[in-house]
């Protein structure tokens, strides 16, 4: 399957540069597995400004060559700026589970033009997790949903140990960044 060329991942393309973005409504929209970018492609055509940041993601094939893709930073997640109509209208694309307002959206704008910034430096970025290796967690979404465990490892993958602490041993399971949340 060939690769795609580079998408927008931002619209408009001057989102950014608006005096107002720090009052304005923003949603978090937590996407289906692998649609961040259809749902962009949505957004534009609907002229919903948002903004799904992308990286370069530089692999070389079997034959040699280097292969370059553009992957979301924040898997399953686009950011949309716009009002509650723009909202339901993103959630009608039909690739969109979740979405959530934004309540400070001064920080939050902020923290989005900072990684704009980088990404447009061509600075590489590696997304980092607050969750650590060895922190207790507990599945927030999915089939294991509710289970608590502590994270075995974290290099190119999570994993989650859970274990049986009467015969001290244990399984673990791959799980995604997203689907973990910290517990006290």
């Amino acid at each position: 399957m060939p690769i795609l060329a580079s998408e927008p991942d931002c619209y408009p393309e001057n989102l950014f540069e608006a005096s107002d973005l720090a009052e304005r409504t923003w949603w978090l929209l937590y996407t289906k597995s692998r649609q961040e970018k259809q749902l962009m492609r949505h957004l534009r055509q609907l002229d919903l400004e948002h903004y799904g940041p992308q990286i370069a993601n530089r692999k070389r094939s079997p034959a040699g060559r280097i292969r370059t893709s553009y992957m979301p930073l924040f898997t399953n997640y686009v950011f949309l700026c716009g009002e509650e109509m723009a909202r339901y209208k993103s959630v009608c694309t039909g690739c969109v589970l979740k979405a959530t307002e934004v309540v400070n959206t001064s920080e939050f704008v902020e923290d989005l033009r900072q990684v704009n910034e980088l990404i447009q430096m061509g600075v590489p970025l590696t997304l980092e997790s607050r969750i650590e290796a060895g922190q207790r967690v507990r599945i927030k979404n999915g089939p294991f949903e509710g289970y608590e465990g502590i994270v075995l490892r974290r290099e190119n993958e999570t994993r989650l140990l859970v274990s049986v602490k009467f015969m001290e041993q244990g399984v673990s399971a791959k799980i995604d960044d997203c689907q973990l949340e910290a517990v006290a």
